[in-house]
Parts: C-alpha cells; sequence; structure tokens
C-alpha cells in the first residue's frame, strides 16, 4: 500500500484531511518527522490559519529542508489551502519568508461593496489546466468549499489550474507544476467533488509506485 505523509505542523485539523484520503483508499501517516516525509510515497501539507505562524513552526520542527526536498524529488506533493499558500516567496498577511517554491505573492482580497471577507462558502472553479490529473472525470466547473481571505498570485500565470471568482476579482484557486499540484479550497470538504479530488491524487501516487 502506497503511504502518503500528511505533513503535521500544529496547524488545522489534520484528522479530516486524513479521513478524506481513506475514505479513497489512501494509508496517511500523519507526522512530523523529516524521515517519514523522505520515504512516504507522496506527501501532503494541509494547513488553516496564518502565515507567519505556519513558517515559523515548519522552522522549529525542522521541517523545511524536508518539504522542499520530497518537492524537488519528484513525488506527488499537494497542499491544501495554507498548505498551497506557503509555497509562496512571501504573503500580505505577515513578515516572515515562505518557501518559495513557487515566485509569487501571496495577496489580500481588495475591499468591495458587498463583498464578504473572507471568502467563505461554496464557489465555482474554472479549469486553466484542464487536463491535470487532480480534475479527472470531475464535472465541468464543478463546486467546492473554500476559506480564505488571502490568494496567492504566481508570477508565472502558466502554474495555474484552477481559478475561481469572488465578486469582481478573478483569482488563483489552484497551481500545478509536475509533480507539484496545491489547491486553496478544502477538497476534503467539498463532498463527492473532493473526494473525487483525493481519489485522483491516490490514483497517482499508485502509478507513480508502480513504474
Amino acid at each position: 500500500m502506497s503511504v502518503i505523509a500528511v505533513v503535521d505542523y500544529d496547524m488545522g485539523n489534520l484528522h479530516s484531511v486524513c479521513k478524506g484520503l481513506e475514505n479513497v483508499g489512501a494509508v496517511p501517516k500523519i507526522t512530523d518527522s523529516p524521515a517519514v516525509i523522505e520515504q512516504a510515497d507522496a506527501v501532503v501539507l494541509p494547513g488553516v490559519g496564518s502565515f507567519d505562524p505556519a513558517m515559523q513552526n515548519l522552522r522549529s520542527r525542522n521541517l523545511i529542508e524536508p518539504i522542499t526536498s520530497a518537492i524537488a524529488s519528484g513525488k506527488p506533493f499537494l497542499g491544501i489551502c495554507l498548505g498551497l499558500q506557503i509555497l509562496f516567496d512571501s504573503s500580505e498577511e505577515g513578515v516572515e519568508p515562505g518557501l518559495g517554491v513557487i515566485p509569487g505573492k501571496v495577496r489580500r482580497f481588495r475591499s468591495e461593496p458587498g463583498l464578504t471577507i473572507p471568502h467563505m462558502g461554496w464557489n465555482q472553479l474554472e479549469f486553466p489546466q484542464p487536463d491535470l490529473s487532480l480534475w479527472e472525470a470531475l464535472p465541468a466547473d464543478p463546486w467546492v468549499y473554500f476559506v480564505h481571505s488571502f490568494y496567492v498570485d504566481p508570477i508565472d500565470l502558466e502554474v495555474r489550474s484552477a481559478m475561481v471568482t469572488h465578486g469582481s476579482q478573478n483569482v488563483t484557486a489552484a497551481i500545478a507544476k509536475d509533480n507539484l499540484m496545491a489547491v486553496q479550497f478544502h477538497p476534503e470538504k467539498s463532498s463527492s467533488t473532493g473526494l473525487k479530488m483525493l481519489s485522483n491524487f491516490v490514483s497517482l501516487v499508485k502509478t507513480k509506485v508502480a513504474v
């Protein structure tokens, strides 16, 4: 069975992510061990909360190098919510440097009349990368669940794999580059659509292991 390391850095409820992965046949392992992350077949980096505490916690647990090495190794990697944002260089939310894996910045939604911030609830995705394995067999413009006040703004627009519109602002909802995928929304809270995404990720992991 493929082992998926779910990185524990005290930022959010890991158990809902693990339950989602278990529901689609994966063996998730919650860990803050660099050795376990290195040996795992794939890595999931979830997260809920603020940018600076996330980076401080990763640093204090000596997890920055294991995470960046896992991405560089080519194994399947999935970031979720805050786990997407900390892949970037920096955030308007704080002063800590991010992991810098994806060049760009995390920005706050602009205030607009009648616009609710945070962006919370169900919204529809558009797919600039419709052939991404994570989106396989999904309905057109699927609905997923968001909770965020900040969004990622990559320098290289080619990495954008999903977009979402909140008010008049069309922003990046997911990125993908090679083995690295990361989403702003919560697949584990996005009903059958989210479970299908997790299932697609697990299928990708099994395919990589079998090669």
